[in-house]
């Protein structure tokens, strides 16, 4: 039966504009970025089997353009809906703390990253460049790895720091694990950064592990 022969409060569009966004599910969501189902299937019908065959939402939208293309309902024109959602998911998050957003306090800082590193599903370092008043000049994703490492160049992160001119940096990677306890391999690079930035005069005033739900801050342990 498609959509709009069922009862206005069960479709998903009509759902959504009078209980809000909240009261949906994944897969309603989804299905009204899809707007239209196939032959036989509704676009809730694709929704709930994609999200079954990968497993969750964020696998799904982390998904390969080609699997994601190739299966029935979903062609280029939906994967571009998709993916252009999600974009504008990431620009919203950004908005919470803009340029020039003074970072002195840590929760935020935190509350920042974890909306930008926690679904990832490998590992992810960052650095949030600063000026000498702790003012935000660029949030930049530098290195991807796999599930447990990414490989981090601090000559990179010299790099770009000296391009945006920054005098202060928050390093900042997840632990897909979910554990935001530092490893040796953390304690090493976070070190190697610290010294290669300070023969440029520029500090390294924390680095946070965003986990799930907890993150670690080298700063508030005191080891940084």
């Amino acid at each position: 039966m498609p959509i709009t022969d069922w009862p206005r409060e069960d479709r998903p569009r009509e759902k959504l504009l009078n209980k809000g966004e909240q009261a949906l599910t994944d897969a309603e969501l989804i299905a009204i970025i899809l707007k239209s189902g196939t032959r036989g299937k509704t676009a809730l019908d694709i929704a709930k089997e994609l999200l079954s065959e990968f497993g969750n939402l964020k696998k799904l939208l982390r998904a390969p353009p080609r699997s994601l293309m190739k299966k029935q309902g979903i062609g280029s024109a939906k994967y571009a809906s998709l993916r252009a959602t999600i974009e504008l998911g990431k620009r919203y998050l950004n908005e919470r703390l803009p340029t020039g957003a003074v970072l002195n306090n840590t929760r935020v800082t935190q509350r920042f990253l974890a909306d930008r590193l926690r679904d990832f599903t490998n590992e992810v370092f960052a650095c949030l460049f600063l000026d000498n008043h702790l003012k935000l000049i660029s949030y930049n994703e530098l290195f991807y790895g796999t599930i447990n490492e990414a490989n981090v160049y601090p000559r990179e992160i010299v790099r770009r720091a000296l391009e945006h001119n920054a005098a202060k940096i928050i390093l900042a990677h997840n632990h897909p694990s979910g554990r935001p306890t530092p490893s040796a391999a953390d304690r090493e690079v976070t070190l190697l950064i610290k010294n290669a930035l300070g023969l440029v005069d520029i500090e390294v005033i924390d680095h946070i592990i965003i986990g799930n739900p907890e993150n670690f801050s080298f700063a508030e342990a005191g080891i940084l």
